[in-house]
């Protein structure tokens, strides 16, 4: 593969890379909107719950391949760095945290439709807010070891 695809193949790896965990990280952010409207017809949601749903096989797949073809590009003494190995890692704990917590923690919230006085519903949605703060943080965490390349041992 030239490397005069390098930048589209990066630029598409990272776009799969998030977009596999975004449904997970945004939902708990849109039952606040949800819980103000009372409505869970919005077309954002749908998108999300069906980016969660049905289309986490798909851009897995396409993950691992542009994954590969990186590694191919650049060469295998890339995954020898300890700044990459650190955001993989990161980013494995971000993906068990999206579809073990956060995942089925959600699709309870999304199923009710919230009570004016239902503090459990309340509770429970300001935990999974809280859940994808420490999402974001861990995806900037991953930026800034992807951008500053640090040597870390």
């Amino acid at each position: 593969m030239p490397a005069a695809l390098l930048p589209v193949l990066l630029v598409t790896h990272v776009a799969l890379a998030i977009s596999l965990f975004l449904p997970s990280l945004l939902l708990p952010f849109t039952l606040r909107a949800r819980r103000d409207a009372g409505s869970s017809s919005g077309r954002v949601v749908r998108f999300l719950i069906g980016m969660q749903s049905g289309g986490t096989l798909a851009v897995g797949v396409g993950l691992v391949a542009t994954g590969a073809a990186l590694i191919a590009v650049l060469g295998s003494s890339l995954l020898a760095k300890p700044w990459l190995i650190v955001a993989l890692a990161i980013y494995a704990l971000n993906l068990v945290v999206a579809f073990f917590i956060q995942r089925p923690n959600l699709r309870p919230l999304l199923g009710i439709r919230p009570a004016a006085g239902d503090a459990v519903w309340v509770t429970r949605a300001r935990r999974q807010r809280y859940v994808s703060y420490a999402m974001a943080a861990m995806i900037g965490t991953i930026g800034f070891l992807m951008s500053t390349k640090p040597v870390l041992w």
